[in-house]
């Protein structure tokens, strides 16, 4: 393999979730019913929170840039494992691989740094009421956002840097139903070890390492809830039960598949659909029940739509 210094492998082949006919048909209406409900769920959120005056702070404002995120999670791989479902040969061209690879970690990243900037708005509003809207100024909240989009970008940049110009020969199966940087380094006709070993450790540090100061961040906040505010502490630790539901949600799935010793490919794939389809879906849910501001302005929205359709 010494002399191969291209690939000339031009597509990849997906063996997608089952054979099972049967099975197929009713993962297409699973993951059609949940795709398009986390498109209009978090679709919502996004319109309520910009039409909304009232929910024009900090925390309501990451919540849509969430949201925002979450509608490319679901997009990403879901409506391609949706088309491969009605087909036999379900394939993907070599530059739909690296492009699909590029947008999983690129949301991937972004959401994460999203999610620790969500934390600490509620770290300042609990812990350091008096200086909130000093600390969170439209200027952080900017801050953030480009934060945000930039780590997603270096993040997702960094790993496909290595593996981009990797030489494949055969063969170009891939036991899934979309491109994923594990399994794609595997089919490569050079010893690709420690290019494993960096990718794995590069996406499981951050998935680990930003777990950890989220449940760390949001542990002191509880403490602190718990020893200040005892009278109004249900209304905060309810918002930020929401908040953790969603971090545990979504780093669950991304520690296991980077992190685990002795992949199984069936827990992978269900781990992936799990992250793709119902992560999108429920974290608009959950800040929606656990949220009653956002309930009635969601309600007050709708009620809006209905009256313009009405009049138009």
């Amino acid at each position: 393999m010494d002399g191969v210094n291209r690939s000339v492998v031009s597509e990849f082949v997906f063996l997608g979730l089952t054979n099972s006919w049967e099975i197929q048909l009713l993962l297409l209406v699973f993951s059609s019913t949940f795709y398009v409900a986390s498109m209009t769920g978090n679709s919502l959120i996004m319109l309520t929170v910009t039409s909304d005056p009232h929910l024009h702070s900090p925390m309501y404002f990451l919540l849509a840039n969430l949201s925002f995120i979450d509608l490319g999670v679901s997009s990403v791989s879901c409506p391609k494992m949706m088309y491969d479902l009605f087909r036999k040969s379900k394939v993907i061209s070599f530059s739909g691989c690296i492009t699909q690879m590029f947008f999983i970690h690129f949301v991937g990243g972004v959401e994460m740094v999203l999610l620790i900037s969500m934390a600490f708005d509620r770290y300042v509003a609990i812990c350091k009421p008096l200086h909130y809207l000093t600390i969170m100024s439209p200027r952080m909240c900017i801050i953030f956002l480009v934060a945000a989009w930039m780590t997603g970008f270096i993040h997702s940049m960094v790993q496909l840097a290595f593996v981009v110009n990797l030489p494949f020969c055969g063969p170009n199966v891939l036991d899934s139903f979309f491109c994923d940087l594990p399994q794609f380094i595997k089919l490569a006709c050079i010893d690709t070890a420690r290019l494993e070993f960096m990718v794995t450790a590069n996406s499981g540090f951050i998935s680990v390492g930003s777990f950890f100061i989220l449940i760390i961040s949001y542990i002191i906040i509880i403490l602190t809830v718990q020893k200040r505010y005892s009278a109004g502490s249900s209304k905060a630790l309810s918002t930020l039960s929401a908040h953790i539901t969603v971090v545990v949600l979504f780093f669950g799935p991304l520690i296991l598949v980077y992190t685990w010793p002795s992949p199984s490919v069936h827990l992978d794939k269900f781990l992936a659909i799990f992250y793709a389809v119902l992560t999108p879906f429920l974290n608009p849910l959950i800040y929606t029940f656990r949220n009653q501001e956002m309930k009635v302005a969601m309600r007050r929205v709708c009620r809006q739509l209905v009256i313009y359709r009405k009049i138009s």
